[in-house]
């Protein structure tokens, strides 16, 4: 071969060559994404460890994508989640969005519990234009009006609070009280409450609002009035702890006021009030995840028994365990190049994840996820404190 025809052949070999690692680079350049990983950020209300509800969530969710490592990950990428804690502030949940957007570098956010500081998430997901997948808040704030980055899997309070309420109504109670943060998000779940009440013939006779640094003498006061008003029936939205006193607090006056409850921190709550917990009646988002009658539910067992054999099962284990699996097949669903574009187009073209039994939708303009809300009753027995349905 002549020498100059050579040297052409080299430096096309080397111009296709380049084009070839440019393509490649170019399809690995969307943020959070390597040939190796995709990194997820997450922030959570872990409170350091102190909130057991977020922690068993995280537990669940840690679970489940070990599993999906094990097994490849997605299209041989490993899944990294970046999780910082949001201690349930508001202002350090927006400030760890925008550090996982911008400085983490992220592909997308997941898995926030709490309202407020969902919301908050939501608000920076939204303005810098990052998918939120599968925050596990009820807040109607998630939905209504439809958000289009924002995809959640459970269900959303409303729902759970139409079940609640129906047993009430069922079991013979008229006069509800609902016990409620004293933020926008509680002044939103307060309108679906009443609407829900007068959907279902029953007076909402009392509104309990808290702050987050409510007193114990304002607690008092509050359980002193179930007591004078002859409350029936209180539903809580908010933080368990605050609910745990107010229960205590009303029982130590000898009122018979039923007490139920969203899922958020049931298993939690239960535990700790212990034998006045007997008959509290909670919503749930996710099957028992103690009995095997569901696929979701055996699957979960065996993983979850296999990676956090020293945690017991819990309501918040579940809810991450299939949040986590929720996230691994909408990121399959992304493509083996995957971007933010791809995610949600990814979402839109599926319609629909079937997760072990359970579907949960998504769809332009309709965001709805999982549409499960049961219920599931304390009891209270010295060798066998669980939940029964």
């Amino acid at each position: 071969m002549h020498a100059n025809t050579l040297v052409q052949s080299l430096r096309l070999g080397l111009r296709v060559l380049c084009s070839l690692l440019l393509a490649s680079a170019a399809a690995y350049a969307q943020q959070g994404v390597t040939p190796r990983q995709i990194l997820i950020g997450q922030n959570i209300s872990l409170e350091g460890g102190k909130n057991e509800y977020g922690t068993a969530v995280l537990d669940g969710i840690n679970a489940y994508l070990q599993e999906a490592n094990a097994s490849g990950g997605v299209h041989g990428r490993a899944i990294v989640l970046k999780t910082l804690d949001d201690d349930s502030k508001t202002g350090r949940a927006e400030a760890n969005a925008r550090k996982l957007i911008e400085e983490d570098k992220v592909f997308i956010l997941f898995g926030s519990i709490e309202g407020g500081p969902t919301n908050a998430v939501m608000k920076v997901t939204n303005e810098l234009k990052v998918p939120f997948f599968g925050p596990m808040a009820g807040s109607p704030t998630l939905r209504r009006p439809h958000q289009p980055l924002v995809f959640p899997v459970r269900t959303e309070h409303r729902d759970e609070f139409r079940v609640l309420l129906d047993y009430a109504r069922l079991t013979g109670g008229k006069r509800i009280a609902f016990f409620r943060s004293d933020t926008e998000v509680g002044r939103q779940h307060l309108e679906n409450f009443r609407l829900v009440c007068e959907e279902l013939g029953l007076q909402m006779a009392l509104d309990l609002p808290f702050k987050s640094d409510v007193s114990d003498e304002q607690i008092a006061a509050m359980a002193a009035r179930l007591r004078a008003e002859k409350i029936d029936a209180v539903v809580n939205h908010g933080t368990a702890g605050i609910y745990e006193k107010l229960i205590r607090q009303t029982r130590a006056l000898g009122a018979t006021t039923q007490f139920f409850g969203v899922n958020s921190g049931s298993t939690q709550l239960a535990r700790r009030l212990g034998e006045l917990a007997h008959g509290m009646v909670f919503a749930q988002v996710v099957p028992s995840p103690w009995q095997r009658q569901t696929d979701v539910t055996r699957e979960y067992q065996k993983v979850f028994g296999r990676y956090k054999p020293e945690a017991g099962y819990s309501y918040g284990s579940l809810e991450g365990y299939l949040t986590a699996k929720a996230l691994v097949m909408a990121l399959q669903l992304a493509g083996p190049h995957p971007t933010r574009e791809s995610f949600v187009q990814g979402l839109y073209k599926a319609g629909s994840l079937e997760l072990s039994g359970l579907q949960a939708r998504f769809e332009p303009g309709n965001h709805r996820g999982l549409k499960l809300a049961d219920l599931s009753i304390y009891r209270y027995e010295k060798d066998d404190k669980r939940f029964r349905h």
